[in-house]
């Protein structure tokens, strides 16, 4: 059977699964759409988190970004990998014991003020829509490749999908469906793998092949590819490019915007107790570890076979997947030297991306490419998001494994997307309705709210996805340092800090999340040609200027708690207790 075929029935199948999934668990409360009634058992916790977790960014863009950028990429490993690790260990208990579902609700509550409740809600909006845009376009990418759709129908296809479980089911859909998913993310992206391993290093377990030697010879694999990559003019695959302060404020920008984001903290308030919050994030520890810790692997391996593959060959003996992936848009060559072979070297094929010529072929059949870049010899041009996905055809694996992987970045996508989009309708509906705007309404209204929200945050979603403003990872890092410079600082000091008061929480949020947004709107849309290592403040990269968004949140937030009076005594004998391990009520819904 062809690729596309076995796409249809593997993405078939698992979608029906995902829409039962979600018939079965519809939410009939508020509590079962906020937190899935409080009752799922620890194990199902863990592999929703980390179905949660692992998102289009970590299945599709992750091993796609080390691949080309080789140890310059290992920041996004790091990062996730280390704010997982604070979430789960060092604030989660302590939310969960505080008894509120969503940040906005906890910051509320602990600084005892709407206004600072209602900045917590916008802060919530642009993290959860920045990052959610990151896995629309994820979305869009999968179905372009393997349903022969452009990648805006595919966004399309997927709001639909994820409209369904996610308004029908709420939290309790949407923890059940991410299951499902975890089990299809990870059974899709580790098969490949294996495979190739095998292939290029005669080893089963990748991340043994990934430091042993390539089969046939007695050269190690990153010893090949430092030695390919300066063939063809780039940096060596082991070295970086990145200054080391740069890497260090994206990797601790990622680091704390991820035990900031707000779809991941509401999971730990789905289980019954506080032990089984902690429980819970053990799992989804050792089940993230499964693919964070392959990743590299599959990078390497990835950009391997390319090089192999492509470099100085004939573009008319180039296997079918080429061709296939020049029609969504995501690749693209161009014969500059007129010799029919491909010049894959340092330097950028076309201004920009690859704008083809409609209808016309070249004489050896690629895509005619209407901008190429004079300035550079590289002929060929590779949207960093396909190197996954690719992969399995570059290795020439079976096609129902190219068909897998196609299921499984999906799964990655929208179980992400469905999370982050419950956030967005419990900002609307429980932090804005239900708390400040009109606190009389009905339960059952509050639901039809909850569901409207959702429904138009999808739709939002998708116009984001199709027109995102990078990679997918890039979009997801922006998301990750708005985090980092609005929700930590007061999620920590309102934690540990029990003299932080109402007024330094609502300024550190504002400065923090107004300066992060500023510095990347500046270099990102206004004036894009100045985003330059040389022009960077302090040479801090936009991915990277959250970490200094959060040392200024703190820095204002502690001066002006210092000048405006202490927090009620029953808000600082609160601070006590949470710290407490025992005591833990139910999540409270209302």
């Amino acid at each position: 059977m062809s690729i596309q075929v076995w796409t249809y029935i593997l993405v078939g199948i698992t979608f029906a699964l995902y829409i039962g999934i979600a018939i079965w668990s519809r939410a009939g409360s508020t509590k079962e759409f906020y937190v899935a009634g409080g009752g799922v058992s620890p194990l199902a916790n863990g592999m929703a988190t980390a179905a949660d977790w692992m998102s289009a960014a970590s299945f599709i863009s992750m091993a796609g970004i080390i691949s080309f950028s080789g140890y310059d990429g290992s920041v996004y490993l790091m990062g996730w990998t280390g704010g997982y690790v604070l979430l789960a260990l060092v604030l989660a208990p302590y939310l969960r014991k505080f008894g509120k579902f969503t940040v906005p609700d906890f910051v509320g509550d602990r600084y005892y003020s709407d206004t600072a409740r209602l900045v917590a809600v916008v802060c919530a909006l642009f993290v959860s829509f920045t990052y959610v845009a990151g896995q629309m376009r994820g979305v869009g990418v999968v179905f372009a490749r393997f349903l022969e759709v452009s990648v805006e129908w595919g966004v399309v296809i997927g709001m639909c999908i994820v409209f369904f479980y996610a308004v029908l089911g709420g939290m309790k859909g949407i923890t059940y469906t991410q299951v499902a998913q975890y089990c299809v993310l990870m059974f899709a992206f580790l098969v490949p793998v294996i495979f190739i391993s095998i292939q290029v290093t005669g080893n089963p377990i990748p991340q043994l092949g990934f430091g042993g030697t390539v089969v046939g010879s007695d050269v190690y694999l990153l010893d090949k590819l430092d030695g390919l990559n300066q063939e063809l003019g780039f940096t060596p695959y082991t070295d970086g490019t990145k200054s080391t302060i740069d890497v260090f404020f994206i990797t601790a920008a990622l680091m704390v915007g991820t035990a900031g984001l707000p779809h991941v903290i509401v999971r730990f308030f789905t289980v019954p107790r506080v032990k089984d919050a902690r429980i819970s994030g053990g799992y989804a520890l050792i089940f993230i570890a499964l693919l964070y810790t392959t990743a590299p692997a599959l990078a390497a391996f990835a950009r391997t076979n390319l090089i192999e593959t492509v470099s100085n060959k004939e573009y008319s003996a180039m296997p079918e997947w080429v061709s296939n992936w020049e029609k969504t848009g995501l690749l693209g060559w161009v014969d500059k030297n007129d010799d029919g072979k491909i010049q894959y070297v340092a330097g950028k094929a076309v201004t920009g991306k690859p704008e083809f010529v409609e209808g016309q072929k070249g004489k050896h059949g690629e895509l005619v490419i209407a901008n190429p870049d004079p300035s550079s010899k590289n002929e060929l041009y590779i949207d960093r998001d396909i190197m996954v996905l690719a992969n399995p055809e570059i290795a020439n694996l079976p096609n129902w494994v190219v068909a897998l992987i196609g299921a499984g970045g999906l799964a990655a996508a929208l179980s992400t997307a469905a999370g982050l989009l419950l956030v967005i309708s419990a900002s609307v509906s429980h932090d804005l309705l239900k708390k400040v705007v009109m606190p009389n309404i009905s339960e059952k209204g509050e639901l039809v709210a909850a569901r409207i929200a959702a429904a138009v945050a999808v739709t939002i979603a998708g116009l984001f996805g199709i027109y995102p403003p990078g990679f997918v990872a890039e979009v997801v890092a922006f998301a990750f340092g708005l985090a980092a410079a609005s929700f930590f600082p007061v999620i920590v000091m309102g934690i540990f800090y029990k003299r932080m008061n109402k007024e330094g929480a609502i300024a550190g949020m504002v400065v923090g999340l107004a300066f992060t947004i500023g510095y990347i709107v500046y270099f990102k849309f206004v004036s894009p040609e100045m985003n330059t290592p040389e022009n960077w403040l302090f040479g801090i990269s936009p991915e990277g200027i959250g970490t200094l968004g959060m040392v200024l949140n703190v820095i204002v937030s502690v001066v002006i708690s210092s000048f405006t009076p202490a927090p009620p005594q029953e808000v600082q004998d609160i601070v006590e207790d949470i710290r407490l391990p025992r005591g833990a009520g139910e999540a409270v819904d209302h």
